[in-house]
Protein backbone atom coordinates (compact mmCIF):
# COMPACT_ATOMS: atom_id res chain seq x y z
CA UNK A 1 0.00 0.00 0.00
CA UNK A 2 1.79 3.37 -0.62
CA UNK A 3 0.12 5.25 2.20
CA UNK A 4 -2.51 5.80 4.83
CA UNK A 5 -4.67 8.84 6.62
CA UNK A 6 -3.05 9.88 9.59
CA UNK A 7 -5.42 8.12 12.62
CA UNK A 8 -5.98 5.19 11.18
CA UNK A 9 -5.39 2.49 12.58
CA UNK A 10 -5.85 -1.61 11.96
CA UNK A 11 -8.72 -3.88 13.61
CA UNK A 12 -8.64 -6.94 14.79
CA UNK A 13 -8.66 -8.71 11.08
CA UNK A 14 -6.04 -6.10 10.28
CA UNK A 15 -8.12 -4.15 8.01
CA UNK A 16 -7.78 0.00 8.45
CA UNK A 17 -10.14 1.83 10.49
CA UNK A 18 -10.19 5.88 10.43
CA UNK A 19 -11.01 8.00 13.35
CA UNK A 20 -14.27 8.75 12.07
CA UNK A 21 -16.91 8.07 10.00
CA UNK A 22 -17.52 10.13 6.55
CA UNK A 23 -21.01 9.25 5.96
CA UNK A 24 -21.65 10.54 9.70
CA UNK A 25 -19.48 13.72 9.23
CA UNK A 26 -21.43 14.77 5.91
CA UNK A 27 -24.63 14.29 7.66
CA UNK A 28 -23.29 16.02 11.08
CA UNK A 29 -22.23 19.23 8.54
CA UNK A 30 -25.51 20.23 7.23
CA UNK A 31 -26.99 20.29 10.91
CA UNK A 32 -27.26 23.73 12.18
CA UNK A 33 -27.02 23.20 16.51
CA UNK A 34 -29.23 26.07 17.88
CA UNK A 35 -29.36 25.70 21.95
CA UNK A 36 -28.70 27.44 24.82
CA UNK A 37 -25.29 27.52 27.21
CA UNK A 38 -26.01 23.78 27.94
CA UNK A 39 -26.36 23.13 24.30
CA UNK A 40 -28.12 20.20 25.30
CA UNK A 41 -31.02 20.48 22.11
CA UNK A 42 -27.89 20.93 19.76
CA UNK A 43 -26.12 18.10 20.75
CA UNK A 44 -29.12 15.52 20.51
CA UNK A 45 -29.63 17.48 16.97
CA UNK A 46 -25.55 16.22 16.08
CA UNK A 47 -25.97 12.99 17.99
CA UNK A 48 -28.98 11.95 15.60
CA UNK A 49 -27.73 12.91 12.14
CA UNK A 50 -24.35 11.03 13.43
CA UNK A 51 -26.35 7.94 14.37
CA UNK A 52 -28.08 8.37 10.40
CA UNK A 53 -24.60 8.80 8.92
CA UNK A 54 -23.28 5.63 10.62
CA UNK A 55 -26.53 3.88 9.72
CA UNK A 56 -26.27 4.98 5.98
CA UNK A 57 -22.90 3.59 5.79
CA UNK A 58 -23.78 -0.06 7.22
CA UNK A 59 -26.62 0.25 4.45
CA UNK A 60 -24.30 0.95 1.45
CA UNK A 61 -22.21 -2.16 3.02
CA UNK A 62 -24.60 -4.17 3.16
CA UNK A 63 -25.78 -4.01 -0.35
CA UNK A 64 -22.04 -4.23 -1.49
CA UNK A 65 -21.81 -7.36 -0.18
CA UNK A 66 -25.51 -8.44 -2.03
CA UNK A 67 -23.40 -6.89 -5.33
CA UNK A 68 -26.23 -4.22 -5.53
CA UNK A 69 -23.53 -2.23 -6.80
CA UNK A 70 -25.54 1.26 -7.81
CA UNK A 71 -27.52 0.63 -4.86
CA UNK A 72 -24.94 0.38 -2.88
CA UNK A 73 -23.40 4.07 -4.20
CA UNK A 74 -26.92 5.18 -4.52
CA UNK A 75 -27.58 4.66 -0.40
CA UNK A 76 -23.43 6.39 -0.34
CA UNK A 77 -25.16 9.77 -2.08
CA UNK A 78 -23.54 8.65 -5.08
CA UNK A 79 -24.39 7.55 -8.73
CA UNK A 80 -22.00 5.35 -11.30
CA UNK A 81 -20.96 7.49 -14.03
CA UNK A 82 -18.30 5.43 -15.67
CA UNK A 83 -16.74 1.80 -15.26
CA UNK A 84 -14.23 -0.09 -17.08
CA UNK A 85 -13.27 -3.95 -15.66
CA UNK A 86 -10.25 -6.02 -16.62
CA UNK A 87 -9.58 -9.96 -16.03
CA UNK A 88 -6.56 -11.36 -15.54
CA UNK A 89 -4.85 -14.35 -15.38
CA UNK A 90 -1.60 -13.26 -13.40
CA UNK A 91 -0.77 -10.85 -10.82
CA UNK A 92 3.00 -10.08 -11.21
CA UNK A 93 3.29 -7.66 -14.41
CA UNK A 94 0.49 -6.01 -12.95
CA UNK A 95 1.82 -5.28 -9.33
CA UNK A 96 4.80 -3.22 -7.74
CA UNK A 97 6.97 -2.85 -5.04
CA UNK A 98 7.51 -6.01 -2.80
CA UNK A 99 3.70 -7.37 -3.79
CA UNK A 100 5.16 -8.13 -7.28
CA UNK A 101 8.20 -10.14 -5.33
CA UNK A 102 5.79 -11.81 -3.72
CA UNK A 103 3.72 -13.21 -6.59
CA UNK A 104 6.60 -13.79 -8.78
CA UNK A 105 7.32 -16.74 -5.81
CA UNK A 106 3.46 -17.36 -5.36
CA UNK A 107 1.52 -16.65 -8.14
CA UNK A 108 -2.03 -15.72 -8.43
CA UNK A 109 -4.63 -17.65 -9.74
CA UNK A 110 -6.49 -15.10 -11.38
CA UNK A 111 -6.79 -11.26 -10.97
CA UNK A 112 -10.12 -9.35 -11.90
CA UNK A 113 -9.85 -5.21 -11.69
CA UNK A 114 -12.28 -2.58 -11.78
CA UNK A 115 -12.03 1.30 -11.92
CA UNK A 116 -15.02 3.24 -11.83
CA UNK A 117 -16.13 7.04 -11.59
CA UNK A 118 -18.91 8.07 -9.05
CA UNK A 119 -20.47 11.59 -8.70
CA UNK A 120 -22.27 13.07 -6.00
CA UNK A 121 -25.70 15.97 -6.40
CA UNK A 122 -22.91 18.43 -5.49
CA UNK A 123 -20.28 17.77 -8.60
CA UNK A 124 -17.77 15.73 -7.18
CA UNK A 125 -16.42 12.69 -8.32
CA UNK A 126 -14.65 10.06 -6.81
CA UNK A 127 -12.86 7.66 -8.47
CA UNK A 128 -12.68 3.96 -7.33
CA UNK A 129 -10.23 0.91 -8.16
CA UNK A 130 -11.56 -2.43 -6.71
CA UNK A 131 -8.65 -5.48 -7.45
CA UNK A 132 -10.33 -8.80 -6.48
CA UNK A 133 -6.77 -11.07 -6.35
CA UNK A 134 -7.33 -15.08 -6.28
CA UNK A 135 -4.46 -16.95 -4.45
CA UNK A 136 -3.56 -20.53 -4.47
CA UNK A 137 -4.70 -21.24 -1.30
CA UNK A 138 -5.85 -19.46 1.82
CA UNK A 139 -2.29 -19.84 3.13
CA UNK A 140 -1.29 -17.35 0.46
CA UNK A 141 -4.11 -14.87 0.64
CA UNK A 142 -3.27 -14.66 4.62
CA UNK A 143 0.32 -13.63 3.66
CA UNK A 144 -0.38 -11.23 0.42
CA UNK A 145 -2.83 -9.49 2.53
CA UNK A 146 -0.59 -8.47 5.51
CA UNK A 147 1.90 -7.85 3.38
CA UNK A 148 -0.45 -5.21 1.07
CA UNK A 149 -1.58 -3.82 4.05
CA UNK A 150 1.69 -2.35 5.38
CA UNK A 151 2.26 1.25 4.02
CA UNK A 152 5.34 1.33 1.25
CA UNK A 153 5.22 -2.56 0.56
CA UNK A 154 3.96 -1.93 -3.09
CA UNK A 155 0.24 -2.61 -4.42
CA UNK A 156 -1.54 -4.82 -7.42
CA UNK A 157 -1.67 -1.89 -9.87
CA UNK A 158 -4.94 -0.02 -10.08
CA UNK A 159 -6.47 0.73 -13.55
CA UNK A 160 -5.87 4.11 -14.56
CA UNK A 161 -8.33 7.15 -14.37
CA UNK A 162 -7.17 7.35 -18.18
CA UNK A 163 -9.26 4.08 -18.64
CA UNK A 164 -12.45 6.28 -17.89
CA UNK A 165 -11.30 9.26 -19.94
CA UNK A 166 -9.82 11.54 -16.53
CA UNK A 167 -6.67 12.31 -16.93
CA UNK A 168 -4.33 13.61 -13.88
CA UNK A 169 -5.88 10.85 -11.34
CA UNK A 170 -3.49 9.05 -8.77
CA UNK A 171 -4.24 6.26 -6.52
CA UNK A 172 -1.56 6.82 -3.51
CA UNK A 173 -3.59 4.64 -0.86
CA UNK A 174 -4.35 7.22 1.23
CA UNK A 175 -7.96 6.03 0.76
CA UNK A 176 -7.46 2.45 1.50
CA UNK A 177 -9.51 -0.69 2.59
CA UNK A 178 -8.91 -4.50 2.01
CA UNK A 179 -10.72 -7.46 3.11
CA UNK A 180 -9.99 -11.48 2.50
CA UNK A 181 -12.50 -14.20 2.07
CA UNK A 182 -10.98 -17.78 2.07
CA UNK A 183 -8.39 -17.42 -0.60
CA UNK A 184 -9.92 -14.21 -2.21
CA UNK A 185 -8.07 -10.76 -1.15
CA UNK A 186 -9.84 -7.79 -2.33
CA UNK A 187 -8.12 -4.97 -2.27
CA UNK A 188 -10.11 -1.33 -2.51
CA UNK A 189 -8.68 2.18 -3.03
CA UNK A 190 -10.65 5.92 -3.66
CA UNK A 191 -9.04 9.06 -5.13
CA UNK A 192 -10.50 12.03 -6.47
CA UNK A 193 -11.59 12.72 -9.63
CA UNK A 194 -13.30 16.46 -9.90
CA UNK A 195 -14.66 18.77 -7.57
CA UNK A 196 -14.05 19.33 -3.66
CA UNK A 197 -14.81 15.06 -1.99
CA UNK A 198 -13.66 15.18 1.77
CA UNK A 199 -11.62 12.61 2.37
CA UNK A 200 -13.30 11.34 5.07
CA UNK A 201 -16.33 10.50 1.91
CA UNK A 202 -13.48 8.63 -0.01
CA UNK A 203 -12.16 6.95 2.97
CA UNK A 204 -15.80 5.56 3.29
CA UNK A 205 -16.33 4.80 -0.45
CA UNK A 206 -13.00 2.51 -0.33
CA UNK A 207 -14.67 0.94 2.90
CA UNK A 208 -17.92 0.20 1.14
CA UNK A 209 -15.58 -1.06 -2.65
CA UNK A 210 -14.01 -3.54 -0.38
CA UNK A 211 -17.35 -5.50 0.35
CA UNK A 212 -18.23 -5.96 -3.13
CA UNK A 213 -18.29 -9.26 -5.02
CA UNK A 214 -16.17 -10.71 -7.51
CA UNK A 215 -17.65 -9.46 -11.04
Amino acid sequence: MAGFEPGQKRDSKGRWTKSGAGLAAATVAGVVVFGGAGGGAGVSSVESAAGQGMRAKTSSKDAAKKGQRDEAWKRAGFKRLKQTVKNELVCGPHSFGQVREFFLRTPCRSLDRIVLALGDSGGNTVVVSVAWVRMPRTESAEKLKKLVDVQGTGNVEPLGGALLGLAGVDFTGKYYDSRRDGSLVVIAESTPGGGHPSGSMMSDLADVAAELPKP
